[in-house]
């Protein structure tokens, strides 16, 4: 089904009526297979498990005995899913990826919420779930997760979790392996019942600290010293961004052609007593403000936030990164908050927003979908440059009759304009490149372009894939790769010497999507892992 013929304003296409669960969180893989999961804790699914297996679970608030299924792997490539089985209930947990590309999900809810999860990519149908019982020191439910430089994850918060540890447990001898450590930023930014800081937006910066946003404040957090490097100024209005005044946030590309400095985009949200009004059958209007706020490597400099208006209110919207570094925000809505039956008006247009422009020029308004995506929908970016958009389910239970948002089981896709058929001259193929890109070593990507225009509008970026749920992509950022030169190879093929990342801090080891940008169109993405020389 394809709703925009000129792909101007971007096309969205059915890709199944359903699969059988509702994508509550979505993290693609690096064998382009994307694991897919809801929480456990409401009864049946739509989609049995295969071979007649079935969850048996003694501390399951409503069936005992379970033989559907709560997570499928979705395969981009053939458009086709199968059930994954899940023990533990994964309701509002977190995730991140390994160096080596194993999933880790961290946390949940009644007996998932101690619960480490892996899943490691596999080519086979028997790969699936492994958990590791009582593996968190604290109780992770609504808590975020951010991949390190040294490849360990740290967990941040959760419901009534003011502190953070770390995981894998590496050493006996490393105190920091075995134990939680409290963050008081997370205890003064909660409101009362409404609390308004799970979900913190967390993001690492180029120097290793740690930026931390919950309700409207945000910190920069040294993790190894367990201190408070600086405190930043609230963004300006008073109202709060997250959880479950859900707004979502990005840390904008980090370009190493240039000075070396990190920006985050706050979007969204919902006034402070929204929450509490939605019992009584008001639903406020959420919030249209943008805040950008930029952080030198020194901390010296003076930060302040500069806000933007959306072009409409938005609370419980996805924000990613395409390819061309441009943002786009998806799914959500106008009034309300999240949580179970908090929202009115869904906002089915998404909205792309461009840095590099004029401000006041920067939103362009897209395609809408004919399907509302409000509370427990995600999105996430494919290598293909498209955005995969599943989920919602604003009821306790699976709703299909009687209310104004069923619940959704299905999956589409949403791509951006730089895919309409008209800049497919201007889209770069990628023919050659290492697999393997070294940290401050040179290497080449030769690509071919049918209508070349200039040397000075191609780049090299890399992406990483991020683990999404609650309108939040934990461990999302963008790197702008140093260019060195490029030069013709012959007719329309070129070759791209670029340098790997400078540290760590700037891109964590792993894997990535590796994208060719020309005159703002990208070409599809192909994996690099990045890695250190010594382990190469």
């Amino acid at each position: 089904m394809l709703v925009s013929r000129s792909g101007i304003q971007g096309e969205w296409r059915l890709l199944h009526e359903s699969i059988g669960v509702s994508a509550m969180h979505m993290q693609l893989l690096r064998n382009n297979k994307v694991v897919i999961f809801d929480r456990t804790d409401f009864g049946r699914s739509n989609l049995s498990l295969p071979g007649g297996r079935c969850r048996y679970d003694s501390h399951d608030l409503v069936i005992r005995e379970d033989c559907s299924a709560h997570s499928v792997l979705y395969d981009v490539g053939s458009n086709t899913f199968r059930p994954l089985m899940v023990q533990t209930d994964t309701w509002c947990s977190s995730g991140a990826v390994l160096p080596d590309g194993t999933l880790v999900q961290t946390g949940g809810y009644n007996d998932g919420d101690h619960i480490i999860r892996t899943l490691a990519p596999c080519t086979g149908e028997n790969c699936d779930w492994i958990e590791l019982p009582r593996t968190l020191i604290q109780r992770r439910w609504y808590s975020t997760d951010q991949i390190l430089p040294d490849a360990r994850i740290i967990v941040i918060g959760g419901r009534n979790q003011h502190n953070y540890e770390f995981y894998p447990k590496n050493s006996k001898d490393d105190p920091s392996s075995f134990s939680a450590f409290w963050l008081q930023f997370l205890s003064d930014t909660r409101d009362g019942d409404n609390e308004n800081n799970l979900y913190p937006f967390v993001f690492l910066l180029p120097d290793g600290n740690l930026f931390i946003f919950a309700n409207t404040r945000a910190i920069i957090l040294d993790y190894k010293n367990n201190e408070v490097v600086r405190e930043l100024p609230s963004i300006p209005g008073n109202e709060p961004r997250n959880y479950p005044s859900t707004g979502s946030a990005v840390l904008l590309p980090l370009d190493e052609n240039r000075p070396m400095q990190a920006e985050i985009m706050v979007c969204g949200g919902a006034p402070r007593r929204a929450f509490g009004l939605t019992d009584y059958g008001v639903y406020m209007t959420a919030l249209s403000s943008c805040g950008r706020i930029t952080i030198s490597d020194d901390h010296v400099s003076d930060s302040s936030w500069k806000m933007e208006q959306m072009p409409t209110p938005r609370v419980m919207s996805d924000m990613l990164i395409l390819p061309n570094g441009d943002i786009i925000l998806i799914n959500g809505a106008a009034r309300g908050t999240a949580g179970w039956e908090n929202a009115r008006n869904p906002v089915t247009r998404p909205v792309i927003y461009r840095s590099n422009r004029a401000e006041n020029n920067r939103f362009s308004v897209m395609e809408a979908s004919t399907r509302p995506r409000l509370y427990h929908s995600t999105a996430i970016l494919l290598t293909d440059g498209r955005v995969l958009v599943g989920g919602s389910n604003p009821h306790k239970f699976y709703n299909f009759t009687g209310v104004d948002f069923p619940t959704d089981l299905s999956l589409e896709s949403f791509s951006p304009p730089y895919l309409a058929p008209q800049y497919a001259p201007l889209k770069p193929t990628v023919l050659s490149i290492d697999d393997i890109l070294i940290y401050k070593q040179p290497f080449s990507v030769t690509f071919t372009v049918p209508k070349f225009l200039k040397m000075g509008i191609v780049s090299v970026r890399i992406v990483a894939p991020s683990f999404t749920t609650h309108s939040f992509s934990m461990n999302q950022r963008m790197v702008v790769l140093k260019r060195v030169a490029i030069s013709t190879v012959s007719d329309n093929t070129y070759r791209f010497i670029a340098f790997g990342p400078s540290t760590k801090e700037i891109a964590p080891p792993g894997y990535y999507m590796l994208f060719v940008v020309h005159a703002g169109i990208p070409s599809s993405g192909v994996w690099v892992k990045i890695q250190d020389l010594s382990v190469y």
